[in-house]
């Protein structure tokens, strides 16, 4: 990938970088995998705001993305490597024998032309091939991993992501996460061999407040400048301290504090905690 920087021509090129999408080689969508999107702003069914910042944007169609990989033993080509608006990551086109047409993430080193398998048994182990955990030798990157066994993907989904297979003992195999979460998944869990393509996705910076608003992402204010009605830090003469721990307006810790709930099931399957920025690696509760 490469990401271009322009002269500062305005004050929004300034700052800003344009990720080129080298590894892109396919323009238009697939139209049978298209699905409608419809936009929410962040609101539930009630017309109440849940989730802040959101609203706008440009019109997007969803990629109906095959994470379970379930074609069995049947070798499929890679068609061409697509941009997807609704994620970080490229995603691959691939065909069957059949001619019929999937979605997967695009992992890197995956070109035009190159075959791709979800295997049962043992299968080699190159990039865009997927197979269970108990069959992927000990130490290999991996992406795309399931929670539960046939449930699809849900772990290293996002551009540039790699979860490392640490080891495996019984039926369980340790997984070291991009977050520095050392955690256990099932050997009978599927995985994708490789790492999630468009690893220069970190680096773009956006430049200017409109690249956000295009992206539907909406202007963030802080508690503090609030009325004392609106959030909790809010109101007060002049400028007046928070006297409070940083929170959002419904008083959950917004500095990185504890979220997870203390009697989770999966808590004994995580080893490790992540690292947080401000407090460091977390104990399993």
């Amino acid at each position: 990938m490469a990401i271009r920087v322009y002269k500062p021509t305005s004050p929004g090129r300034r700052n800003a970088s344009v990720n080129l999408y080298s590894e892109v080689t396919k323009t238009t969508p697939e139209k049978s995998l298209l699905r409608p999107i419809k936009k929410t702003g962040g609101r539930n069914h009630k017309g109440i705001i849940t989730v802040r910042h959101r609203g706008g944007g440009h019109k997007r169609r969803y990629r109906q993305i095959d994470f379970k990989r379930n074609r069995l033993d049947d070798p499929a080509t890679v068609v061409g490597i697509e941009y997807d608006p609704n994620r970080t990551c490229n995603i691959a086109l691939i065909e069957y024998a059949d001619k019929e047409r999937r979605y997967i993430l695009a992992p890197v080193g995956l070109t035009d032309g190159m075959e791709v398998v979800s295997g049962t048994g043992r299968t080699e182990p190159s990039v865009g091939n997927c197979m269970k955990l108990a069959d992927i030798p000990s130490g290999l990157n991996v992406h795309n991993v399931e929670l539960t066994a046939g449930k699809g993907g849900q772990l290293g989904r996002s551009a540039g992501a790699n979860i490392r297979l640490m080891n495996k003992e019984g039926k369980w195999a340790t997984l070291v996460l991009p977050s520095g979460e050392i955690r256990q998944v099932s050997l009978q869990c599927r995985a994708t061999i490789g790492q999630v393509g468009n690893t220069d996705h970190q680096n773009v910076k956006l430049g200017k407040a409109g690249r956000s608003r295009w992206l539907g992402i909406r202007p963030s204010v802080r508690g503090m400048a609030m009325s004392h009605h609106a959030h909790p830090l809010g109101g007060g003469e002049g400028r007046s301290k928070g006297g409070r721990t940083p929170v959002s307006p419904s008083g959950v810790p917004a500095k990185g504090g504890p979220t997870r709930e203390k009697t989770k099931a999966s808590n004994k399957r995580i080893i490790r905690r992540r690292r947080g920025k401000r407090y460091g690696i977390r104990r399993v509760r």
